[in-house]
């Protein structure tokens, strides 16, 4: 059973009701990976934007010491995966050669229930909280004492749901890698005939990166550029965390990512930081919709490990104590 809606979430949203959806009429399915190695690229250095190489940990396997809610700036990593990093290698008798894992991460949305299903820590439930495209994994949360027991190569099964929500009363919102579990849980709400969407920040499109070109947005994440630090700080970027709920203005992502006037994307962080040209903390696709039908309010606690119960607690926002839920 879903928790109740977290009571900071609901503060400030005065008379506003949740938004209704096409639930009912939803499809779930079963999809598996298992849990993967971490990767190094031929050359393990990776050479900075600023002509500095780097030995860093980076993507893929088990993080056993940060996870959804920690800070994803200012990390010795680069794209870390703060979780279970899963992909699918199965090879298809049908269908193009990788199609079980593209089927993985078009199918897993941010919310759904995961489960152990081999080795030692079998039947043990985490939560997807991420995807990452280019690598194409599917990032998982799990309690610590979880992670620990893991091994890699055990294979983990999702509850896939969340593909085709639409929002009836809101048809030029576009959904994307949403489980109704999280739009429940998020604090999205309708006022005055608008979406009120809490996010922790707002960030220009003009400073995204790595993921432009794609012709979906169903498959990865999109990376905003830390590189200007006027603008970090104005924007207060390097208070981001894992699991942050953010927007980006004026971004359309419904068919890819593409900078178009008027149009708001509000997404998760969902992997650290990068020295890397063009690089930074990327961010999956939830909601996409006209600026004129959303009005996005600041909540400092707008994180999925906060929003879906993960923690009791998360790093503090820039200059405030900790985070507590609860």
């Amino acid at each position: 059973m879903d928790l109740p809606l977290h009571p900071l979430m609901e503060a400030g949203l005065g008379t506003a009701s949740a938004p209704r959806t096409n639930e009912s009429r939803m499809v779930a399915s079963a999809v598996a990976g298992q849990v993967s190695h971490p990767l190094a690229r031929a050359s393990p250095y990776r050479m900075g934007r600023d002509g500095v190489p780097r030995l860093l940990p980076g993507t893929g396997g088990i993080v056993l010491n940060r996870r959804v809610g920690d800070r994803a700036v200012g990390l010795a990593a680069d794209h870390m995966e703060a979780g279970v990093s899963l992909h699918n290698p199965a090879r298809d008798a049908v269908g193009r050669l990788g199609g079980p894992n593209r089927g993985l991460m078009f199918l897993a949305c941010v919310g759904n229930r995961a489960r152990v299903t081999s080795g030692p820590m079998t039947g043990a439930e985490g939560t997807v909280v991420g995807k990452h495209g280019g690598i194409n994994h599917v990032i998982v949360d799990f309690p610590p004492e979880v992670k620990r027991q893991l091994c890699i190569g055990d294979r983990v099964q999702l509850d896939a749901y969340g593909q085709g929500l639409e929002l009836p009363d809101f048809p030029q919102v576009r959904a994307l890698n949403l489980s109704p579990r999280l739009l429940r849980r998020w604090g999205v709400r309708t006022e005055g005939g608008r979406l009120v969407v809490p996010v922790t920040h707002t960030i220009p499109a003009g400073l995204m990166g790595s993921g432009f070109g794609r012709s979906e947005g169903v498959l990865g994440d999109l990376d905003i550029q830390l590189s200007d630090a006027r603008l970090v700080r104005r924007h207060r970027l390097n208070a981001l965390r894992l699991g942050d709920l953010v927007a980006i203005c004026p971004l359309d992502y419904r068919f890819g990512p593409s900078r178009r006037a008027g149009v708001v994307t509000v997404g998760v962080v969902v992997h650290s930081d990068s020295k890397v040209a063009g690089h930074g903390p990327g961010v999956t696709p939830l909601l996409i919709g006209p600026a004129e039908r959303v009005r996005l309010v600041r909540r400092p606690q707008a994180n999925v490990a906060l929003v879906l119960g993960l923690r009791q607690s998360v790093a503090p926002p820039a200059g405030a104590p900790s985070w507590r839920g609860g």
